[in-house]
């Protein structure tokens, strides 16, 4: 009963306020983040006891190489989980991306610029459509994009005829620094991911979208009442997974040099696992990009140290699927709390 008082009296923001909420996310995120990291030093220490070329730089680059891809499918799926929502669609939308830009930039000429212009709205186009009928037809979010996950693949291969675009650097010679280029040392998808990361962190940190996506997650029902337009904020989210999803469709179709209509089968369940291993909870509410950040390298470090051990690439699904489990108890644990 005191604590409001005391906190007046200090000069603190009401526990209602936006700074108030803010600085509770903060406090929170830092202990969500804390095990997620400790996880990764203890893990990355154990593989160098192992093999000493894990640390060396050119694996390192190697493993933030590897962790990009899954690192912005996943900033994406955590402002749909932190909505308590779920994306199943992203994989299928990365190839419908990829295949749209090797269409356009193959059959119909464009240059590289539209032609990722296409890539990104058809990517945001696929969230939007997730998000309409998510809100509009008050359906289950793992409902509406495990169906449209199969829609976008079959539009994907329709499209294409079920053949891929081979050798796109050829056609337009600039596509591959998305994939294959860099700054000094640094490869451009790493570049990319941190450019994704920067401004994720800046939308859910400082803006409206970031304050009402935990409020929907924590609270739905109370947000409403509070006069947020919670299905305008959906549709934000789940255009801004879409655009997540175009930008890794044109990272992915750089880096192979060609468009699939099968590529990114089942990479939607690496996206949730960072996201989760991260400390988002999956009931919505809680959860930072830094987390899902940390959760995607954890998940590269797990495969490029099995790798380096040669121990059976069979293992790696089952070590990710054990760490996935153990991160689900942990946050139904912590939810619970000591009773």
């Amino acid at each position: 009963m005191n604590a409001p008082t005391r906190s007046a009296a200090a000069g603190a923001p009401p526990p209602g306020s936006g700074a108030a909420r803010r600085r509770g996310l903060a406090l929170g995120a830092a202990s969500q983040i804390l095990g997620p990291l400790l996880s990764l030093l203890v893990l990355g220490f154990l593989i160098w006891t192992q093999n000493e070329r894990f640390l060396s730089s050119g694996n390192l680059l190697n493993v933030l190489r590897q962790a990009s891809f899954t690192a912005i499918l996943g900033i994406g799926m955590t402002f749909v989980i932190l909505t308590g929502g779920v994306d199943l669609s992203v994989g299928s939308i990365v190839a419908l991306s990829s295949v749209t830009g090797g269409l356009l930039m193959v059959e119909q000429g464009w240059g590289m610029w539209p032609a990722v212009g296409a890539m990104l709205a058809v990517g945001a186009l696929c969230g939007l459509a997730n998000g309409l009928i998510v809100t509009l037809g008050r359906i289950p979010p793992f409902i509406v994009t495990l169906g449209t996950m199969q829609v976008f693949r079959g539009v994907a291969l329709e499209l294409t005829n079920g053949k891929d675009f081979f050798n796109l650097a050829e056609v337009q010679p600039g596509f591959a620094t998305w994939g294959k280029g860099g700054l000094g040392p640094i490869p451009a998808p790493v570049l990319i991911t941190a450019g994704v990361f920067a401004v994720a962190f800046l939308l859910l940190r400082y803006t409206r979208l970031g304050l009402y996506t935990y409020a929907i997650g924590g609270n739905e029902q109370a947000t409403r009442f509070s006069g947020v337009h919670i299905n305008r904020y959906k549709l934000a989210v789940y255009s801004l997974m879409g655009l997540t999803a175009g930008v890794a469709g044109v990272m992915l179709s750089s880096r192979l040099d060609s468009a699939q209509p099968d590529v990114a089968v089942g990479e939607e369940l690496d996206a949730i696992a960072a996201v989760i291993i991260g400390g988002t909870s999956l009931f919505g509410g809680e959860g930072t990009v830094v987390g899902t950040l940390i959760g995607a390298v954890l998940l590269a470090v797990i495969r490029n140290g099995l790798n380096l051990m040669q121990i059976s690439a069979f293992y790696q699904q089952i070590a990710i699927g054990g760490v996935i489990i153990v991160a689900v108890l942990i946050d139904r644990l912590r939810r619970r709390g000591p009773g």
